[in-house]
């Protein structure tokens, strides 16, 4: 794989990026002195905090407002970095949802709506710029899924369907794109310390800690350094990998 320009210098383009996995993802590229673009799509002074505290690494940052269910949407949000000259060459699919309750009540609206933002948005953001990566022969796509996607959850299908999904577009997307020099492969956490686990009662977290071997749930900054890990040029030959990192839950 030919690397087009040194790593510090790539745009790294993190979906959902205003709080969480994807807020601890911008401050890791920004440490390295990337250029990082922030996605989100209502949050708009969180997303200016992370910028804000992703800029005193000196990196430059730019932050980008867009419904990722929506392809006018995502098309001007790539005319905007064509303009900025920050089409990214690693792409952090990370903007998703969260879906607690039996199937039997599950409305269509509830379906579409955690598909749409789970896994459409990673088609959609997907399409959009890996042809830029292509051209160049070098690019990275990471998916953020879920330890759901791969071994389903009681009361959560409809979400863990779309994570379940999300993997498979990330291995048939990389069987595609691996002659061009882009790799793609998915982190699929358990749970992590995040404002989607706060569905859940404190002594439902404390039963599913007891669960983890290692007895507590993850921070994002763990699951960003894998997200950068795969990043990385010395990854390039990782690609299709589902890989999850659960404190030992599921092996």
């Amino acid at each position: 794989m030919s690397l087009s320009k040194p790593f510090s210098e790539q745009t790294v383009l993190i979906t959902g990026a205003s709080r969480g996995i994807g807020a601890a993802v911008a401050e890791r590229f920004a440490a390295v002195g990337m250029n990082v673009v922030i996605h989100y799509r209502e949050s708009h002074e969180a997303a200016n905090e992370v910028a804000r505290s992703c800029m005193k690494h000196g990196a430059k940052v730019l932050t980008v407002s867009a419904d990722v269910k929506s392809r006018e949407q995502i098309i001007k949000m790539q005319e905007k970095l064509e303009q900025k000259e920050m089409i990214p060459d690693i792409i952090v699919n990370n903007a998703g949802i969260a879906h607690y309750g039996l199937l039997a009540d599950v409305s269509e609206e509830d379906w579409d709506l955690v598909m749409n933002v789970n896994l459409k948005g990673a088609f959609l953001c997907s399409q959009t710029f890996m042809g830029a990566m292509v051209r160049q022969k070098y690019g990275r796509i990471i998916n953020v899924s879920s330890i759901w996607g791969i071994s389903g959850a009681s009361c959560e299908v409809v979400y863990s369907t779309a994570k379940g999904g999300l993997n498979a577009f990330t291995k048939a997307l990389a069987k595609e794109l691996a002659p061009s020099g882009v790799t793609v492969n998915a982190v699929a956490p358990g749970p992590v310390h995040t404002e989607m686990m706060a569905g859940f009662q404190p002594e439902e977290r404390e039963a599913i800690e007891n669960e983890i071997p290692v007895g507590r749930f993850a921070l994002p900054d763990e699951v960003a350094s894998l997200v950068y890990f795969l990043a990385l040029p010395e990854s390039g030959y990782i690609t299709g990998q589902i890989i999850s990192p659960n404190g030992g839950w599921l092996t």
